[in-house]
């Protein structure tokens, strides 16, 4: 079973497993730890039940400190296993882990608002945003795409299939600060299939002044209003 206490001393392991360093980890526990107390009842149960004992009475639960939930919802964000691996991984039924899973995500993403690293999700508040970060106005923008299980509906197969990873993916695009590597607005979720620029083109993102913008390839023609864009071409290859 992973447990925080032997899985942060190695390091590789630890950033591998959580995305996250040591020391970032121990940045945002304590605000992960606050936002967790804050949103739960002291008076009734996971399952919204009023408690027959007091809290912390009966069986010592297997994500019981704050390192260990965290330990827990950042490794099924940054590996995104089945419910019943990530169960088998912390000693957790699929049931429990489907729970914990629903309980600590937006317990997560609403710990980092305080720590000022939470992405903007609306394209047209991105410049508002941005400028209260005192940061070079500099981005790349790119879009990830991450595995999923191939739908039953063929039509949803076919919407969910990229080429380009050569499987059923969902797909977002991101922005990141290439000083800070803040990743500074991600993009709702899209079907793997749809494009990078017709995602950027629909959320209607808008820059700061003075932005300065590096995108690839899978954003040609996409030209919003910043003070430069860069974007690399395509080599031709050289005919003997």
């Amino acid at each position: 079973m992973l447990k925080y206490t032997e899985v942060k001393r190695d390091r590789r392991k630890f950033l591998a497993l959580t995305g996250l360093t040591s020391k970032e980890f121990k940045a945002l526990l304590p605000a992960f730890v606050e936002t967790y107390q804050s949103t739960s009842a002291n008076d009734k149960t996971l399952a919204g039940r009023k408690r027959k004992r007091h809290l912390g009475g009966g069986r010592r639960g297997v994500l019981a400190t704050g390192e260990q939930k965290l330990l827990f919802i950042l490794v099924y964000q940054k590996t995104y296993p089945l419910q019943v691996v990530i169960g088998e991984l912390f000693g957790l039924s699929q049931s429990g882990a489907n729970q914990w899973i629903h309980r600590l995500l937006p317990v997560l993403r609403d710990a980092l608002t305080p720590l000022g690293v939470r992405p903007e999700r609306e394209g047209p508040r991105f410049a508002h945003t941005e400028r209260q970060q005192a940061e070079p106005r500099d981005y790349i923008i790119d879009g990830t795409e991450r595995r999923r299980q191939r739908p039953q509906e063929p039509e949803k197969q076919a919407l969910h299939y990229s080429g380009k990873k050569k499987a059923h993916s969902d797909k977002n695009v991101v922005i990141i600060n290439t000083q800070s590597k803040r990743v500074a607005y991600l993009s709702p979720t899209y079907p793997g299939k749809t494009h990078d620029k017709k995602v950027a083109d629909r959320e209607q993102i808008a820059y700061p002044r003075q932005a300065l913008l590096y995108k690839d390839t899978g954003f040609q023609g996409y030209e919003p209003q910043v003070q430069a864009a860069y974007q690399p071409k395509k080599s031709r290859a050289v005919k003997n």
